[in-house]
């Protein structure tokens, strides 16, 4: 194992920072709600980091670069999507919701704000959605283990199976013990990472080439396809690569910080917060790429998404390299503790709380609730063992589940009165069935992401079933008044 002793000592700096943060927060961590929403305490700024960190996740630094080095700015119709998508969610999404799940009997995970915005008694809506939940994470949160293995296997030449348990190790700890707020507050400081990362590296990579323009004309030289946002582009392409927005509204371990936030007038600071996080941050990984098709040209990258951690090792000395690097962990990891954390409270309050002991006390709910964090994370540790495992594959997948099942569901609920609880299964099922279906199928409208379609029946499901349906209940119908009446007052 060939180790960079100052790049090494950088890295190690930043996860003992993270670990010191868990504990803290671990003091503050009383019951379920504490560990699950943060007491619904975080503030403007934590939210928006946190969101956009648990958010992007090791994609922003090493997939996007990468689709940019091999595409060009054609490849720049995602993050667009991207930015849409999430503008959207913060401006229509986050302080309907902050007042709805609040009014919902205090509704501290998204199944428990589904059972209650529809009164639901037989609890059909809280299990099919927690299966949703724990099939799609567990998938999900593996997928990331494998990518923060692949980083310290490549940067310290480390066996992947001990980098697999060591960064495991290390998410497991602070998530386990601190719950939300400890996930919220390191999303923070590795929200704060990335995106000076992000500013850092093609800043300098740009300036090394020469400046902006000549870095534009090095590249046009090499081929001008690479600057054109049309190059080999379809209607069925640019529409899948749109459509990643529309995941956005339906991705549980991005709207439970609009949950968690201490009150609505937070909101609009979030807002703009995590939209100029996700904005400067997406032009910094596209003009990492971007850059790192004139730098590299000629010495091609054999992967193309180390195209950043090749120029944190190339432009800059060891210290700064380790910091760097642990950037890409910090987005590896700001998204799995937020995966394991929504596990575990599908586990602990939708399945155990809710069906197997109802009067279990706050602080065995807790208990459980990381109980649930550990056996998660040890089955997606056993998943992603084989490097070369295809579950990478299923992120688009995850992503496409989550926005298809959940997106319509949340917004209809909040907009739509009468909205029923058959109206919302049939949504949910609707949306996940598409999106496994339609990944099965290839060929002219089958090419298009599965996200579209998924999302689109989803909706007219919703639409459909509820119109059939009998009408919601006077109580339902009157917590939907309440809940109106509050959002105006705020």
């Amino acid at each position: 194992m060939d180790i960079n002793i100052p790049t090494f000592i950088s890295i190690i700096i930043y996860l003992v920072g993270m670990l010191i943060i868990g504990i803290i927060a671990s003091r503050k961590t009383r019951d379920l709600t504490d560990y699950v929403l943060g007491g619904r305490q975080l503030g403007g700024g934590v939210a928006a980091l946190s969101a956009g960190a648990s958010d992007m996740s090791g994609w922003l630094l090493l997939g996007l670069p990468g689709a940019m080095y091999v595409g060009g700015m054609s490849e720049i119709w995602l993050p667009i999507g991207l930015a849409v998508g999430a503008y959207l969610n913060w401006q229509f999404v986050a302080k309907p919701l902050r007042v709805y799940t609040e009014v919902a009997d205090d509704s501290i995970t998204v199944p428990d704000y589904f059972e209650n915005r529809f009164d639901d008694k037989s609890k059909i809506l809280r299990v099919v959605s927690a299966i949703v939940i724990l099939l799609f994470f567990t998938f999900y949160t593996s997928s990331s283990l494998v990518g923060g293995a692949i980083l310290l296997e490549n940067s310290f030449g480390m066996n992947y199976e001990l980098a697999l348990w060591i960064g495991a190790a290390v998410i497991l700890s602070y998530t386990l013990f601190g719950g939300f707020l400890a996930a919220s507050w390191t999303d923070f400081i590795q929200g704060i990472l990335m995106f000076l990362a992000l500013i850092i590296v093609p800043a300098v990579a740009v300036y090394e080439l020469g400046g902006w323009n000549d870095t534009v004309q090095m590249i046009g030289d090499i081929d001008t396809s690479h600057l054109d946002v049309y190059s080999g582009a379809t209607a069925i392409g640019v529409i899948s690569l749109l459509a990643w927005g529309l995941g956005y509204f339906g991705q549980p371990h991005i709207i439970v910080r609009f949950m968690g936030i201490k009150s609505t007038k937070e909101i609009p600071k979030a807002r703009l917060i995590g939209m100029v996080w996700m904005i400067l941050s997406l032009f910094g990984a596209i003009f990492v790429g971007f850059a790192g098709i004139s730098y590299f040209a000629d010495s091609p990258l054999e992967n193309s998404e180390t195209v950043f951690i090749m120029f944190s090792q190339v432009l800059f000395n060891p210290w700064v390299a380790g910091f760097l690097l642990a950037a890409i962990l910090s987005a590896i990891m700001s998204t799995v503790d937020s995966q394991l954390l929504v596990s575990s409270s599908a586990l602990a309050n939708d399945f155990y709380k809710s069906i197997f002991k109802r009067n279990a006390s706050k602080k065995e709910e807790m208990i459980v609730g990381r109980i649930a964090v550990f056996g998660i994370a040890i089955i997606a540790i056993l998943l992603g063992y084989d490097p070369n495992s295809k579950i990478l594959e299923l992120v688009s997948y995850a992503w496409a589940g989550f926005g298809a099942a959940f997106g319509p569901v949340i917004i209809l609920s909040l907009f739509w009165k009468r909205m029923t609880r058959n109206g919302a299964l049939a949504g949910i099922v609707v949306g996940a069935l598409t999106v496994i279906i339609w990944a099965q199928l290839t060929g002219g409208l089958f090419d298009i992401y599965e996200l579209a379609p998924g999302f689109l029946f989803g909706t007219l499901a919703i639409f459909i079933v509820s119109l059939i349906d009998k009408a919601p209940s006077t109580a339902v119908e009157e917590k939907f008044d309440m809940y109106k009446a509050i959002l105006k007052e705020n």
